[in-house]
Order: C-alpha cells, then structure tokens, then sequence
C-alpha cells in the first residue's frame, strides 16, 4: 500500500482551503443605477431637472414618471408601467403626495429602496387628509374644481409651495401646476413598501405645504436615514437639488448590499 508523501498532504491542503476561500467570500453587490422619480401634487415632473442633470451627469439612468394626477390607482399604475420597463433594479423617489405612491408601487420586484423627499408615507390604513390633520402645518390656499380637483391658488403659490425660489420661475410654476383629484387625499396603501425595503429621507424644515413634525414621524418611523434642509421650502428638490441628487445617490450606493 502506497501512503501519501507529505508534500502531496500539505498540497491537497492548500487546494482546499483555496477553493473554500473562493467560494466562501460573495461578489461585492454593484450600486443601483436606474432612478425613478415620482412627482407630488400641484406639480409635475419638470421641476426635477436639476436634480435630474446631477444624476445623470454621474451615471446615473433617470426616468421621470407624468402621473396624471387623476386617482391613486391610476398614479400607481403610472407608476409601476415605468417599473416594468426597467431593465435591472432601481431606486424609487417620491416627493410630497407621491410619497404615498411610492409606498404602495415599491413592492414591485424592481425596487431596492425608496427616497422620500418631503413626502407621505403613509401606514396601512391610514391617509394624508388623516394624518395632516394630526400635525397641523400652515394653512394653504386650496381651491375646488366643481368636478372634485383641487389646486393651489396661483397667487399664494409663490409663497407656500416655492418661497426659496426665484419670483419668476414660482409665477410659471403657479400657472403650469396639475390639479389633484380629492380622492387622492383619502388614498390608503395596502402594505407600504417602506415596512419591508430600506429608505432614505430629506426633511424640509420650513415646509409650508407640510408639516415637517409629520415628515419627522415619517421617517422615524420608518427607520430612515434622514437628513434635515434648513429653511428648505416644499419645493426643496429644485432649491437644494444638490443634496436631493447625493441623498438619491447615497441610496442607490447602498441598495446594492
């Protein structure tokens, strides 16, 4: 009977300690680069270039979701037609009112994590009227359509949703603004993603649209990594459009783990 030399032994050692090694450690996880972005009430999607130069001038793929406006499940439906037609993971961001859309269109197979800029996210069961009601913020100036939408009036627009913004670009904003169905007040998610996915969230300290207590409790409650802008107005995506991009940023940096 031949028994092994030592050489052989102490060589088959090694070989498998190699192979246990390579297999053991697992591929490092790339960042996310598709962003999607959802807009809020009382605007569109236009006022997010800024935001949307910086990030894709770093890489970074970005689609704009135009939801209508018109009812939950048709922003949500918006929402997710632009999921579906992503080619790898994203990161979902909502601002304002979208916040409650990303909450219920982020458990879509896509997302990675969620972004709330200024926005709701909303619990099972519960809805922005309820919840605005519960923190208070400024009054604001909201007129009714006979057919149920609603707007902010367009001469108190300047100084409720853009007080940090030129003069100029808060009048065009005023006047291109898309009305909101009421309904969409009274929207309920059904299992907000924000539960199960991990999120990012900015505060905008001085809020006039938006109580920032109620963007506080949001976040907290969430377990979000949270950031504060101070003197930010609700409009703060266009008046800090750099740390909009690098809070988009910092998540698709760590979605990938």
């Amino acid at each position: 009977m031949r028994f092994p030399t030592l050489r052989s032994v102490v060589a088959q050692a090694i070989s498998a300690l190699c192979l246990h090694t390579i297999t053991a450690v697992p591929a490092l996880a790339a960042p996310v680069k598709n962003i999607v972005v959802v807009h809020g009430a009382f605007a569109d999607a236009a006022g997010w270039r800024p935001v949307y130069n910086i990030l894709t001038k770093d890489g970074y793929h970005v689609t704009l979701v135009q939801q209508p406006l018109t009812s939950f499940n048709d922003d949500v439906t918006a929402t997710k037609r632009v999921l579906n037609s992503l080619d790898g993971p994203c990161v979902l961001v909502g601002h304002s009112y979208a916040g409650t859309v990303i909450s219920e269109a982020g458990n879509d197979g896509h997302v990675k994590s969620l972004v709330y800029i200024a926005a709701h996210a909303p619990d099972a069961g519960e809805t922005m009227a309820d919840n605005n009601k519960k923190y208070p913020g400024t009054p604001v100036s909201i007129v009714g359509t006979p057919d149920n939408f609603v707007y902010l009036k367009p001469t108190d627009y300047p100084s409720q949703f853009t007080p940090d913004l030129p003069h100029a670009q808060a009048e065009f904003e005023a006047h291109a603004q898309i009305p909101l169905a009421v309904s969409e007040f009274s929207a309920q998610v059904s299992d907000p993603a924000w539960k199960t996915k991990p999120s990012w969230y900015m505060v905008a300290t001085a809020d006039k649209m938006m109580s920032p207590n109620l963007q506080r409790m949001y976040a907290a409650r969430a377990h979000a990594n949270t950031v504060a802008i101070d003197g930010a107005s609700h409009a703060v995506f266009e008046s800090h459009p750099r740390e909009v991009a690098a809070l988009i940023e910092q998540a698709a940096q760590h979605s990938g783990e």
